[in-house]
Order: C-alpha cells, then structure tokens, then sequence
C-alpha cells in the first residue's frame, strides 16, 4: 500500500510541475495573449482577417526563415570546430544546450538585424506586375524601374545577410576551435609563464571549413560589388543625382575590377594562399583615388561640357518620378498687365472667389459654433456643394468631442469618456464667398441638431464616431445612453444604431478588453449588454495606418457630406520611395524624403460606423500594384467608389507641393540653364500678419474655368515668381473634377512681359494712404488685423488678386471680415464688400483707384447682406503727393519711437520736419 502511494506522487510532481508552468506562461504572456484576441475582432470587424494573417506571415515568415537557416550553418560551423578540435559535444551535455542555445540567439540577432520582412515581400509581391510598370528604364543598364523599386533592394538584402552569416559563422568556428584546442593545453602553462605560440591561428586557417567560408565571403563581396554598379545610379553630385563621366568611364571600370579581384581571392584562398586577399583593398584604394583625381584634373574645368547628356538623365529622371511627364503640359501664356473683363461672363470665378481664409474661418466659427467647452474644430478644409443647382465652394469643419476640455472632474469618472462622452455632432458648412453685414460667415449647416439651410443638402447621421479628435475605447449599445448634443441647459442623449465596433460582451472578451487595455474596469462595470460593442482606433489615419501601414496617408483628412445625408472622411494615400535612379530626393510635409511619389490612393472612413475603403487611383503605380498581389482583398479599383464621394475627390496639396517644389527647378529642359541655375524660380511670397516675414504661399482651391473652357471645375493652384524677384511667372494648377482628376498644366508667363506678383501687390497695399490708415488704426491695443492669403485667379488674359482683410479682437479670436483689396495690374479697390469691388475694378481700367465706400445696412444674422452703394471713383494720388505723404509717415513713426524712448529733442525735430512738408 505504501509503495502504491509512493509512485502516485511521482507521477504526479510532473503533472503538477506542467501545470506549475503553464500557469506563469499564461500569467507572462495573458497581455499579449489578450491582444492578439482584441485585433482579431478588430481585423474581423474591418472584414480583412485574410489581410491581417497575410501580413502576419509575411512579416514574421521571411525572419523566421533567416533565423532556422543562421542557427542551422551556425550550428555546424560549431560541430565542425568542436570535431576540428578533437571533441564530442557527447561528453559535455550541459555545454551543448547551452552553446546551442547560444547560437539561437546570435542567430535571432542577426536576422532580425539583417532581414527587412517588407522588402522580401515586395519583391515577390512584384513579380507578375503589368507592363506598364516597366515603361520607365535608366538609360545606363536599361533596367525598368520595378528592378529598382523591388528586385534591388532585395538581392542587396540578401546579399548583406549572406556576408553577415558567414562572417559569424567563421568567428563561431574560430572561437569554438581554438577555445577547446587551448582549454586541453592550459596544462603547459608552469609558474605563470605563458607560451604565446599556444595562441598561433595557423591552424585554424588551415581548416577546410574556414577557406570555405572566407572564399564564400569573398564571393558574397564580390557579388556586392556587382550590385554595388547600380548604387552609382543615385550618386548625388551637388548639381545632379546619378551616373556622371567619371562613374561611367572610370568607376564602373574599377567596378568590374574589384569583382574580379574578390573572385581571384577566393579562388586563392580555397588552395590556402591568404595573401591574395590584400588584392582586394588595394583595388578599393585605387578605386577611390583615381576618380577624385580625374574629376579634378579633366572634368572640374570642362563639366557642363562633359556633363551635359548625364544633367539630361537626371532632368528626366526627376521630372518622371513625380509624376511631372505624364498628366502634366507646359503653356505658354500670353497674359497681360491689365484687361477689361465682363463680370457676367466669369460668374462662376467671381462668385466663388474664397473670401474666408481657412484659418480665419476655423477661429470664428469656433467662436460661434462650439456651443460647448468641449467641442471642437479641429481643422477646416475647402471642397464644392452644388447647391441651388451651382457649384459652390465651400468650407466646412466638422465639430468633435474633446475630452480634455471637460471638467477634471467629469474626466475623472470613469464612465464618462467610455459610455456617455462618445462621439462629436455634426459640422459647420459655409460658402466660401458669401460675408454677412457683420463680417461673419454665411452658414450653410449649422447647430445642434443641425439645420440645413441650402436645398439640395441634407444631413441625416450628424454623429461622429470616428474623426481627428478622439478617446478610446468607448462602448456603445450599453445600459447607458450616450450624450448626443446640448439643447439649452438640458442635453439631448441617444443610443448608437450602426454596426461599428466589435462584441465584447462575454466574460472571455471582457477580460481580453480589460487585458490589453489594463483596465479591470471593463470587466467590473455593469452597463454593457449582450448587445455591447467597444470600438477603438476610432482616429481616422490610426485606422488606416492599422490597415495599410505600407501607405503614407496625407495628414489632412477631410470630412464629406454625402447625398444620402452621412459624413465620411476622405484621406489620400502615397507611395513612396527612395530608390529611383537619377532622382532629387524631395522633403515632402508630414510624409518624410523621397525621390520617388505618387497619390496611388484614396480611401474612405464612415464616420458613423468606421467602414473603410481604399480605392486605387493609380494603377499604373508599380508599388501600389505590388501590394495589391499581396492583399486582393484591401483595394478596390476607382471605379467602384460611390458618384456622391467622387464628386468630393481633389488633387491633394501634398504631392502638389512636392510637384510645385520640382517643377520651380526642373522646368529647366536645357542642361546649360539647369548647370548655371539660368531660370530658377520660387514659389511666390507673401505676408500673413502685420510685422511678419514673407512667407511662400500654400496651395489654394478655386472654382474657376481654365482659359479656354467654358465649364467651371475644381482647381489647386499655386504661382511661381523668378528667383529672388516678385514679379509673378508662372501659375501651376492642379484639375480635382471627373476624368480630368491629376491633370496638372503649367501656364509659363512671357519673361518680357511685367505681371505684378502677391508680394507687390502687398506692397502697393501697404503703401496705399486709406489702407495704411486703416491698417494702423485698427491695429491699436484689443484688436489685431488679419490678412488672408493672397489669391492669384487667372481671367480672360490676365489675373486678378485678392486679398480679405479681418480684424479681430486680441482675447477674443474671432475674426470678422473688414475689407476687401482686390487688384488687377495698375488697378487697386478696396472696399466693404465683394460686389463692389468686383463692379468697381471692372469700371475703373484708367489711371483711376477706387476710395471705400460707406458701410452696408445690417444684415439678417445668417443671410448675405444687402447691395451696398457702388464705390466711389476718385483719381489716383498724384506721385509728388505720394512721396510726401510717405516722409510724413516716415518722420512721425520716428516721432514715436523717440518718444517712446524719451529722446525728446530728437522727437522734436521729427515733427518740425512734419511741418515742413506738410507746408510744401
């Protein structure tokens, strides 16, 4: 019986040391665990699990790979060395796990080190691309561009990791071997006098295995070497980017040596001749000298000569790699100082011409649309409405719930951020040219619930779950209704109705939820149902970036208002990379550098219910193609986005900078003009506050009709002014409307020919005597004066420019539209509205300016305001009188900085010299 007893416990010890163990696993890895339950639901709720196992496999696959084949040829070179070495790992058991374990964790190190899984995966992403992918070659090699997009990075990928392992696994034999060798003759060591011979490597260099692995070395780097050719397609030489004369002629000669040389060394080294491996950084020392000395000695004095076809490959490389040679033409403009112009004709210009600066528009309706602490605007963007059957451009914020405004304590509650504070409500819509007698935005939709006041436009699910500014996680379909809006001094609560979010219901994914998040409130709290649902990466570019991380997403998302009533956002997707041949690396905002870009996609968020769509813009993208071989089931072709969001599509500013940034330089065709920087332009200038340096302009959407069409469209512009002058040179615009989406023209104005540029019509506002008076009257302490950006518009054969003028209170930041300048060559109008500037502009063609007139009547709160008088024509300040006037100005601004500084005498001659012109 008690032997029985006896081995019952022995069996069970195990069993119980088993579950002893799985216990602390499960304990260890319950977060991690926990996590990977939650994206489950999360990936299931986005209807992309295949997605998401996919990028799982190749993420983790290809270094999973790297890592049992290093631990393998490690492994070996050990058991070789041990054998080398006249010792069987039998003996030692202790030592085998150990040094096995050992080399599993080199070899972990070292690919994860050496192997980028995404690389790997591109490049067989990329193998059944389409041809168009290949229509681009460079001009040395003749290789398409995929071969640099994928294939290259890869074989170097590969070729680093090759080196790498056998550079390890050498030093692994080396060590193992000679390790045990003098472990067995430490014993010949006597009273501390140590026999240096007892460290002599001769042996080891003997070994077959490791002339083997240096010969493999050795053929790795010459392999390097070889891939190392088409490294010189992106030397960057100060004034091009690419294979210049000497690469051609002298470094890739020596190229070919040095591959030679490895090949030859390794040949010698398999018969134990290690001398000939100094072949090989003799030739990388000539491989370095004799280019510097002949660039110095013959291209230096002759290099726009020489270098003239390599600038033509670097121009056309540049310009195809931002996308400037395929949907973009050069124009010549033949556009004057100055026309006369039927404001009848060009309605659809006129009447949308932005009055409201976004920034402006963004501060006031802040002001007068928060309606609470804790909603917010947190950016304001500019599109198009057809509304009362026109297109209208408008600007629109949507208003979203931030949780940092509430009161400490509402934060502190827990409840609030998860089950009653959950989402934003509605936004704010205005049309971008319509002002109200008191300077404030015409409202288009507005308040809460929301009102909409323009016929073709509805609103129907104003609620935001998913925006720019939010909180997570929050949990819907509870026990708790949510707060919906204020009304009053009451608040209006609803329960959400969608399918956003994923069940988190059961005990199992309450635990998982409150794992992840460490938050044991999850799981204690009493208000989720059956029904519940937790939604998280409820910010829009988080989500996407979850999704499509592969993808650079614009850090714009705007908001659209659909024809069903829904909000959904809108973010456009790039592609990028470094690796094209003959490029200019280009910092594009918010994305990073790159010599290679393209708006390959466009992607949709409901901002109800979190669905996402990533459309495919351009197809004929190699990456984006790329990728969709990999995951069919994330992109949809352009085709299948709905008529009501294409509609709101446009080209997006930041590649249109970027392009802006490239043609300002890359305009230049002939390599002469390009070398010597002939025909270098800016983006033009200009001042965004008073005091303030200029600054260049931001891209600007209009409605206009391009010259020689009829129909008004969607535009992005931007103008250029030659280098360090202000004179007005060019105007690029950017086509957002239909099959004509990513057409870019590029009106090149005559050098010949004086077009005023914004920061001279700056100038000439400041200069002018009713502006300058008003500026700096209204400049005073409690109130601050706001210039909006300067709009250059293209009509008839010349441009018009505008510029709002607001003024807001110092505490207060709500900016209220006070003037209006516009201007057309010699021509300058400043008036209290839009309507009269634009009437008197079109009378006014002479030597004559228009003086402001009185103030409009007042206004309806939300509606336009009434046809004020026209504007009074009055000659033009006679050049004499101009000059004086400007002393006077001059001599009093130095009156009060003497004054202020108690410098009374010089503040005394300042006004007698007032006294003097004022005589004159």
């Amino acid at each position: 019986m008690r032997t029985y007893e006896i081995r019952t416990t022995g069996r069970r010890r195990p069993i119980l040391l088993v579950l002893g163990i799985a216990l602390v696993v499960l304990l260890l890895f319950a977060r991690t665990i926990a996590s990977y339950v939650i994206e489950y639901q999360w990936w299931r709720e986005m209807g992309q699990v295949p997605t998401w196992l996919d990028m799982l496999l190749y993420t983790l696959g290809p270094r999973a790979i790297g890592i049992v084949l290093a631990f393998l040829i490690l492994f070996t070179a050990h058991a070789l060395a041990l054998k080398f070495a006249g010792v069987g790992l039998g003996r030692y058991k202790v030592y085998a796990r150990l040094s096995s374990l050992a080399l599993l964790l080199v070899s972990t190190v070292l690919a994860l080190a050496s192997i980028d899984p995404w690389t790997v995966t591109r490049f067989f992403g990329a193998r059944n691309l389409p041809a168009e992918s290949a229509r681009w070659a460079d001009p040395v090699f003749g290789n398409p561009l995929r071969f640099y997009l994928f294939d290259l990075p890869f074989w170097s990928l590969l070729l680093g990791y090759v080196l790498a392992l056998t550079i390890v696994a050498a030093l692994v034999y080396m060590v193992a071997a000679r390790g045990w060798q003098l472990r067995d003759r430490l014993s010949e060591i006597r009273d501390g006098a140590i026999d240096f011979e007892l460290f002599d490597l001769r042996g080891g260099l003997a070994s077959r295995f490791l002339r083997f692995t240096a010969a493999a070395a050795l053929i790795a780097l010459a392999l390097q070497f070889f891939l190392g050719r088409y490294n010189l397609l992106f030397n960057d030489h100060r004034f091009m980017v690419g294979v210049d004369y000497v690469d051609e002629t002298i470094r890739l000669p020596l190229q070919w040596i040095a591959i030679g040389s490895s090949i030859l060394a390794a040949v010698f080294v398999m018969f134990g001749r290690w001398k000939w491996v100094l072949i090989v950084p003799a030739v990388l020392i000539i491989r370095a000298v004799v280019p510097a000395a002949v660039t110095a000695a013959y291209v230096r004095p002759n290099e726009i000569s020489i270098e003239k076809p390599y600038i033509e490959r670097h121009i056309e490389a540049t310009r195809a790699a931002f996308g400037l040679d395929r949907r973009a033409k050069d124009v010549d403009s033949e556009a004057k100082l100055e026309s006369r112009f039927d404001p009848a004709q060009h309605k659809a210009l006129l009447s949308n011409v932005r009055l409201w600066d976004w920034r402006a528009f963004h501060d006031t309706v802040t002001q007068i649309q928060a309606l609470r602490p804790y909603y917010t605007f947190s950016d304001s963007d500019v599109d198009r409405y057809t509304v009362n059957g026109e297109l209208r451009q408008t600007l629109l914020s949507p208003r979203e719930l931030d949780m940092r405004q509430l009161p400490e304590s509402a934060r502190a509650r827990w409840i609030n951020p998860h089950f009653i504070y959950t989402h934003g409500y509605g936004l704010v819509m205005a049309e971008a040219n319509q002002i109200t007698a008191n300077g404030l935005p015409v409202l288009v939709v507005q308040d809460a619930p929301a009102r909409v006041n323009a016929p073709g436009l509805k609103l129907t699910r104003p609620e935001i779950y998913y925006g720019e500014v939010v909180h997570e996680p929050v949990f819907v379909h509870t026990a708790q209704p949510e707060f919906n809006y204020p009304s009053g001094s009451d608040n209006v609560f609803a329960k959400y109705e969608g399918h956003g979010g994923f069940p988190v219901s059961s005990f199992g994914m309450r635990l998982a939820a409150a794992l992840d998040r460490m938050d044991f409130n999850i799981l204690l709290t009493g208000y989720l149902t059956p029904e519940s649902r937790m939604m998280i990466r409820r910010d829009v570019r988080e989500r996407l970036t979850t999704l499509a991380g592969f993808v650079s997403w614009d850090p714009d998302p705007y908001l659209v208002l659909t024809d069903a009533g829904r909000l959904m956002w809108t973010v456009d997707g790039y592609t990028t990379s470094n690796a094209h041949p003959y490029s200019r690396t280009v910092q594009a905002a918010g994305i990073g550098s790159a010599n290679y870009m393209r708006n390959a996609v466009k992607a949709t968020v409901d901002a109800y219910d979190g669905t996402v769509r990533i459309y495919i813009f351009d197809p004929s993208d190699p990456i984006i193609s790329a990728y969709q071989s990999l995951f069919p089931k994330l992109f949809s072709p352009a085709s299948e986005m709905p008529a009501d969001l294409r509609e709101h599509a446009r080209y997006p500013e930041a590649i249109f900078r970027v392009q802006a940034e490239v043609y300002r330089m890359y305009h230049m065709l002939d390599p002469q003009a390009f070398y010597n920087n002939e025909d270098m332009w800016d983006v033009a200038r200009m001042f965004r506050g008073q005091g303030e340096r200029p600054e260049p302009m931001s891209p600007t959407y209009i409605v206009a009709a391009l010259p020689g069409e009829t129909e008004p469209e969607f535009l992005l512009t931007i103008p250029f002014t030659p280098r360090n002058k202000d004179n007005l040179i060019g105007l690029m615009v950017a086509r957002c409307d239909g099959e004509h989406l990513g057409e870019i023209i590029i009106y090149e104005l005559s050098k010949q020919a004086l077009i005023y540029g914004p920061m001279q019509i700056e100038a000439r506002i400041n200069q002018d005597q009713v502006i300058a008076k008003d500026l700096s009257l209204w400049n005073q302490q409690g109130s601050q004066v706001l210039r909006g950006q300067m709009l250059v518009l293209p009509i008839v054969d010349t441009f018009i420019y505008v510029q709002p003028i607001y003024i807001q209170a110092s505490e207060a930041r709500m900016p209220q539209l006070k003037k209006i300048a516009l201007a057309m060559g010699n021509q300058l109008v400043y008036t209290d509205t839009w309507d009269q500037a634009v009437a008197a502009l079109a009378s006014a063609m002479g030597t004559m300016t228009v003086a402001a007139p009185q103030a409009t009547p007042e206004a309806k709160p939300g509606q336009a305001p009434p046809a004020g008088p026209p504007a009074a024509i009055v000659p033009a300040t006679p050049p004499d009188v101009q000059q004086r006037l400007d002393s006077i100005r001059d001599h009093l601004k130095r009156y009060r900085d003497f004054a202020s500084q108690g410098r009374w005498a010089e503040a005394g001659k300042e006004l007698e010299a007032v006294e003097r012109e004022a005589q004159r």
